[in-house]
């Protein structure tokens, strides 16, 4: 049996009921082989993958809060920190009700190819809880907060861990937990990155995500005979990321015709208003619904839907695993020649499959999407510097720090023999600088 079939049956011999983290690992290793193989006899006697499978560690914690009818509530807190062989553990918290350990394994395994993607000295972790904010007062998610964090500063620090935001997590969430770690430390240190611009944050963090989804996707386009200026595209979410993907998109001379959220999604044939989209979810929290009453020309159908739209690009920014076999035979026989993913392994393994063998160009999220944890980074640096960079500076270093990142995977593709091959080639332009890091450093 090779190396990578042995170490895939540990993975899920010791990871019982966490079908997300060995999908993250068989699609990380699978695509491995190569390397893996070239290099078989030092990287099994170096137990290699073994290590590289394993968290270095995590944590599970109870965070008790009370909501505002004075009800005692209980959720389960979360960190794992997966690998820092190249820098600190850097990673998201997500707030959602579906997190479990397996998802934050799956999320935290990814974040360590993602962070050596950027090119920037960051690991791999992350955390989270499975409170859920939706519908909650500031009170309440400022009460979840403050009690999410005395447990979780055990374990974090500015040259330890930093950890950002992620789905639930937003401005609002990050500065009451800067707060109490503030308060409970005595330290004022770059310990959370995606906070708010009067107290350490960088311009761009908001946009950083679904701009530098963009930045990637318009150079992938240009090295395949594309431009993406006329370019018909399809976008499911309507979060952070799906907002700011939308007004790069517009910005490059794209027209954007959908969104969606939990409840249903938005066709707008004339392309997506975006005035009227941040209102609805960034001012009033509120639902797509209303979308038709600022544009009535629109459709909204409840449900799922998005990528039935015909169209150029495919930009799936909404949650793991939404863009299934069926829609990927869709985009096919739509026409479309592109899906870069904006959230964090939204296609399954089936589906990208297909698009790759039916020639669809495809960018995998832990290249496409690393433009949010990247400007993350370049926060710390910022923190570190105890300065503030403009935005036009951060932009631009994004927007190289994405380039880059096509290049670094299209090459790494290149040299294995699989040109065209964007997520082998991210696996191993991502696998190389973290296994050479941990080979230099022994065993730990």
């Amino acid at each position: 049996m090779s190396y990578v079939d042995e170490v895939l049956e540990k993975v899920v011999a010791k990871n019982p009921a966490e079908p997300e983290f060995h999908q993250a690992v068989k699609e990380v290793l699978e695509s491995l082989r190569p390397v893996i193989e070239a290099n078989e006899e030092r990287y099994r006697k170096e137990a290699l993958l073994e290590r590289l499978v394993e968290p270095d560690r995590q944590f599970k914690f109870r965070v008790p809060w009370v909501d505002d009818k004075g009800q005692v509530q209980v959720n389960t807190g979360y960190r794992v920190q997966f690998n820092n062989s190249i820098g600190p553990y850097k990673g998201g918290l997500r707030l959602h009700p579906s997190v479990n350990l397996g998802i934050i394994k799956f999320l935290g395994f990814e974040q360590i190819f993602k962070n050596s993607l950027t090119g920037l000295p960051i690991g791999g972790g992350k955390g989270g809880s499975d409170f859920d904010p939706k519908g909650k007062s500031d009170r309440e998610v400022m009460a979840f907060c403050q009690s999410f964090m005395p447990e979780l500063c055990k374990y974090i620090g500015a040259d330890t861990d930093v950890p950002a935001g992620d789905i639930g997590t937003g401005a609002r969430e990050i500065g009451y937990m800067f707060g109490q770690y503030k308060r409970i430390k005595g330290l004022y240190e770059g310990v959370l990155t995606g906070k708010g611009l009067t107290y350490g944050g960088s311009l761009v963090r908001t946009e950083a995500t679904g701009y530098g989804l963009l930045y990637l996707t318009r150079e992938m386009l240009k090295c395949n005979g594309h431009d993406i200026a006329g370019k018909t595209v399809v976008v499911s979410g309507a979060g952070n990321v799906a907002i700011y993907a939308i007004e790069k998109a517009q910005q490059m001379g794209a027209k954007v015709v959908t969104c969606s959220d939990s409840t249903g999604w938005v066709y707008d044939p004339e392309g997506i208003d975006l005035a009227a989209l941040k209102e609805i979810k960034e001012v009033k929290r509120a639902r797509l619904t209303e979308y038709k009453n600022y544009r009535p020309n629109s459709e909204y159908h409840e449900g799922r839907g998005v990528w039935t739209v015909k169209c150029d690009v495919a930009l799936p920014c909404a949650t793991q695993n939404e863009l299934h076999l069926e829609d990927a035979k869709t985009l096919v026989s739509n026409g479309c020649i592109a899906v870069a993913e904006g959230a964090n392994m939204p296609t399954t393994m089936e589906a990208t499959e297909y698009l790759q063998k039916n020639g669809v160009l495809f960018a995998p999220g832990k290249a496409a999407n690393a433009g949010g944890v990247a400007t993350s980074a370049l926060e710390m640096s910022q923190n570190s510097e105890r300065l503030s960079w403009t935005f036009e500076e951060v932009d631009s270093k994004l927007q190289s720090i994405m380039v880059n990142i096509f290049h670094n995977l299209d090459d790494a593709a290149k040299r294995y023999g699989k040109e065209g091959d964007y997520v082998a080639g991210a696996n191993i332009a991502g696998f190389e600088k973290v296994a050479n890091a941990m080979l230099a450093q022994g065993v730990a």
